[in-house]
């Protein structure tokens, strides 16, 4: 009698999730070998410093390489935050409105909608 096969969402067999091939494995051990990973150059490029009898031509390079170094190497060390849509349990946008209580304008305050930004994770939002 022949088997069902896998369940929906079973995994059976191969390799698991995140493994590395033959290939990236190999690079990894290389870079690992060598002393000095991309990122820590670019690293050790954002640190150092700068002489103290350099001229301010020579300052203002250097503080430009830095910067460029710290810009590459910020995506490896910093994830990017994600936009986050708040939105009510019913899945309609959330609508803040401000009401001016000192107005003394008799003229009624009319409903703002103003963007929320929320960090990913917080527990807030749709």
């Amino acid at each position: 009698m022949a088997g069902k096969g896998s369940a929906p969402g079973e995994r059976r067999g191969g390799r698991k999730k995140g493994t590395p091939n033959k290939a990236t494995a190999a690079k990894a051990a290389e870079i690992a070998s060598s002393g000095l990973t991309p990122l820590e150059y670019m690293l050790a490029v954002m640190r150092r410093d700068v002489p103290e009898d350099a001229s301010l031509k020579d300052i203002i390079a250097a503080q430009m390489l830095r910067f460029e170094a710290a810009k590459a190497a910020a995506p490896y060390v910093h994830p990017r935050l994600a936009a986050t849509e708040l939105s009510t349990r019913d899945g309609k946008p959330l609508v803040v409105q401000l009401i001016n209580y000192g107005n003394p304008d008799p003229s009624p305050i009319q409903p703002t909608s103003i963007p929320v930004a929320v960090l990913p994770g917080d527990g807030s939002g749709g």
